[in-house]
């Protein structure tokens, strides 16, 4: 079986015949949350209802809440209940900033903070915005790619392997990125747009201090945020530590890194083997067209040898 992005598609190729569920006898749903806010809890209960019912089944939830408990008192019988506090958690192994800013200073202290030696992922609403944000990053000297729902899946893992390895040094994402992906030694988490949940949050946080290492998480709250921002931050028990700066200020560089870009634009290119394969396939696409035109003027300049 092929493997699926969504509920959605798992549901198309059953309705093709290319995958049945009748067999299935371990059924795991993972992020049943997430499931459930975009909409695909109907998805879900359609393709539970076709696996086995005497199976095992497992779902990992950042909360009970939102129909999540449906889920589990239809579909789980005599359940195990494994518990974490992600809050706790994030409190421990985390240092958390909300730093106030000028909206017509937000860019450049972004592009500061950008700027740093070392890793850190930056946090946006929209892919849009994402997109925007990686094209000024890269024309002023930093080495930065885009993350987001719009990119194919190849896309995706070509940037994540790019920032694991540090050719890239500042990933710039959507949600997309904030669950379930590891990054070894990433000390800094940056929501340049704060976001409007306590659970995505600190999902976004929980890509920094991850086994046992240290790690900052930085929001940048404009004035008409801060009183979201506060609620938020109660609703995660989180006690951040909150700080008005501006861009080159000192107390900047000592929360973030922050530094002043080298402003010569700079190109993330594709690995090596990738471009060969992608010239390769280019070749191989070459119209039948173009091929009869090279023969007819190799036949030609033949007949005018003879």
């Amino acid at each position: 079986m092929r493997r699926s992005s969504s509920p959605g598609r798992l549901k198309d190729l059953i309705d093709r015949g290319d995958c049945r569920l009748n067999q299935v006898a371990i059924t795991v749903l993972d992020e049943a949350d997430q499931m459930a806010d975009m909409g695909f809890m109907p998805q879900v209960t359609a393709l539970l209802d076709q696996v086995r019912p005497e199976g095992q089944r497992m779902l990992f939830s950042a909360t009970l809440d939102r129909n999540v408990d449906l889920l589990v008192r239809r579909y789980l019988t005599d359940p195990v209940v494994h518990s974490v506090d992600p809050s706790a958690g994030a409190v421990t192994t985390m240092e958390h900033h909300v730093l106030h800013v000028h909206g017509a200073d937000k860019q450049r202290m972004t592009t500061e903070i950008a700027a740093r030696d070392g890793r850190v992922i930056m946090f946006l609403d929209t892919k849009h915005a994402v997109d925007r944000l990686t094209e000024h990053l890269l024309s002023n000297g930093v080495r930065a790619a885009a993350l987001h729902g719009g990119k194919s899946q190849p896309q995706r893992t070509r940037t994540l392997t790019q920032f694991k390895t540090g050719h890239v040094t500042v990933l710039v994402a959507t949600n997309v990125a904030a669950r379930g992906i590891h990054v070894d030694n990433l000390d800094l988490v940056v929501n340049v747009d704060p976001p409007t949940d306590h659970k995505d949050y600190l999902h976004r946080g929980g890509r920094t201090a991850r086994a046992g290492e240290s790690g900052s998480v930085v929001t940048l709250v404009m004035s008409n945020q801060r009183r979201e921002m506060t609620r938020l931050m109660a609703a995660a028990g989180i006690t951040a530590l909150t700080t008005q700066v501006r861009s080159g200020e000192e107390a900047l560089n000592r929360i973030t890194g922050a530094q002043t870009p080298s402003g010569i634009p700079v190109v993330i290119t594709a690995p090596v083997a990738e471009r060969r394969a992608r010239s390769a396939s280019s070749r191989g696409r070459r119209s039948p067209a173009s091929g009869a035109r090279r023969v007819a003027v190799r036949q030609s300049a033949f007949d005018a040898a003879a």
